[in-house]
């Protein structure tokens, strides 16, 4: 299966919207070999800013440059653009509600043998309770560039996060995404698994050897987490009374929070949710982590499992 990394893909589409819009400026805080903000200063270097091992302040910059009219994407790793930035990016961006698109690389456990101090888990959590704010977690190279041109056209502040290793493409190359809209992958009755980001195709995976026990579950790429697609999950839990939410993210404040407000408020159904349950990440490899953190096909499956044996017992 062919794979890319999506930062990668992020760097080849931020060269793409430079050559047609010329309002497009990027900013990055000394990191753009590894975030890829490289290709773009290389063909535009005076649309390129290098603020520096200083996130706070290019984050100020890019306040500065949207206000003036520019249409700005800001990069650094996720642990600094979401973390250390973080009062810039609520005060700065979103107060204003400035056209800044915050990019952040490296995000979650497969940063790997960086650690925990570098492994962001709680992002989406942070990105997600600021006002005004969009946050959207592709899952593969297609869709980030998707992502990319879809955030260009929408006004305001966003959090795009992406990862450092390569991953399977699931998408082709004319791959078409709405901010906001759930896709659904493959369609199930007996439950719903709404992952994002890497766990999509995990998902996929699962759902395709849970087919051969007869098991036939629906998978939806949520990649929107904010605004998220409230109707879709609404729909999932009438149609299948069992979800699942799946993330490589704390469990607390992310995509399965989301899923379960929504299912609490307007249609109260089982809701399991896998992701990193309330701890930090450690050195290791990124195959390691995952499977230490219980971020794998084999735990999407015991998760169905235990939803539908609770399903059967309240029927």
């Amino acid at each position: 299966m062919e794979k890319q990394a999506t930062r990668d893909a992020y760097g080849e589409a931020l060269v793409e919207l430079g050559h047609l819009h010329e309002e497009v400026v990027v900013l990055d805080a000394d990191l753009s070999s590894s975030t890829k903000t490289a290709g773009f200063a290389k063909t535009f270097p005076e649309r390129f800013f290098n603020a520096g091992i200083a996130e706070q302040n290019m984050i100020g910059m890019s306040a500065g440059l949207a206000a003036a009219g520019k249409t700005v994407f800001a990069s650094s790793f996720a642990m600094f653009a979401a973390g250390r930035a973080f009062e810039q990016v609520r005060n700065s961006l979103a107060y204003a509600n400035l056209n800044v698109k915050v990019c952040a690389t490296h995000a979650g456990l497969t940063v790997g043998e960086d650690g925990g101090s570098h492994q962001a888990v709680e992002d989406i959590a942070l990105m997600r309770a600021v006002p005004n704010m969009c946050v959207v977690v592709p899952a593969d190279g297609p869709s980030t560039k998707a992502a990319l041109f879809q955030l260009y056209e929408r006004q305001g502040p966003a959090y795009l996060r992406l990862g450092r290793p390569a991953v399977p493409k699931i998408y082709d190359n004319k791959m078409d995404m709405v901010i906001g809209k759930g896709i659904e992958l493959r369609t199930g009755n007996d439950a719903a698994i709404i992952a994002c980001g890497i766990m999509v195709e995990k998902s996929l995976q699962a759902a395709r050897l849970l087919a051969e026990e007869g098991i036939q579950v629906t998978v939806v790429d949520m990649h929107t987490i904010k605004p998220i697609d409230s109707g879709m999950i609404i729909h999932l839990a009438k149609t299948t009374g069992a979800l699942l939410t799946a993330e490589e993210h704390s469990i607390l404040g992310g995509l399965g929070s989301a899923v379960a407000e929504i299912t609490a408020a307007e249609c109260p159904v089982l809701v399991e949710r896998l992701g990193i349950n309330d701890k930090f990440g450690q050195s290791g490899a990124p195959d390691q982590l995952l499977e230490h953190y219980g971020l794998t096909v084999q735990e999407i499956i015991n998760k169905i499992h235990l939803l539908l044996k609770k399903k059967k017992a309240i029927k």
